[in-house]
């Protein structure tokens, strides 16, 4: 943005006038606001990530189960039928089913223990950014310092 000539619509002394001091205003707070929406949008997908991983767990813990049951229905006939064998090989997969379903049930209930639907950066953000604008001298809001193009990657420091 170009900054107009000292003599050329400046207000008393040679501060901007008040019509371009409201428009940066605007444009700041439309750019803040674009700037959370977006941290949101990648947090929240970040989480539904998340929670489709445990959930996925869960689904295989369930076939598990349900593995466990049919085969453990298998192993007691033919347990029944023939006590050697047959029955004991049938036994031994219905263990490793149950010990799979064990092992997904517990990783699926880790990621939905792990998983949080808020926005913790953003509420985080919109916390300091508030904080900001009851005191903004001498440093910007930090999705102002944090910008969201892949061609910047440094930050601003709060002295300027």
């Amino acid at each position: 943005m170009a900054t107009p000539h000292p003599t050329e619509g400046a207000g008393p002394g040679g501060e901007p006038p008040l019509g371009e001091l409201v428009s940066e205003i605007v444009t700041d707070v439309q750019t803040l606001l674009r700037q959370e929406m977006e941290l949101a949008k990648a947090e929240i997908r970040e989480e539904g990530r998340r929670a489709g991983k445990a959930a996925g767990m869960f689904g295989g813990a369930g076939f598990a189960g349900y593995m466990v049951a049919v085969l453990g229905s298998f192993t007691a006939v033919f347990a029944l039928d023939n006590v050697l064998g047959l029955a004991w090989s049938a036994l031994i997969v219905t263990g490793a089913w149950a010990v799979i379903g064990a092992v997904l049930f517990v990783l699926g209930r880790i990621g939905m223990r792990s998983f949080s639907p808020k926005p913790r950066k953003t509420l985080d953000s919109l916390k300091e950014d508030a904080r900001w604008a009851r005191h903004p001298i001498g440093s910007r809001p930090t999705s102002m310092r944090h910008s969201t193009s892949s061609t910047t990657t440094s930050t601003v420091s709060p002295s300027g």
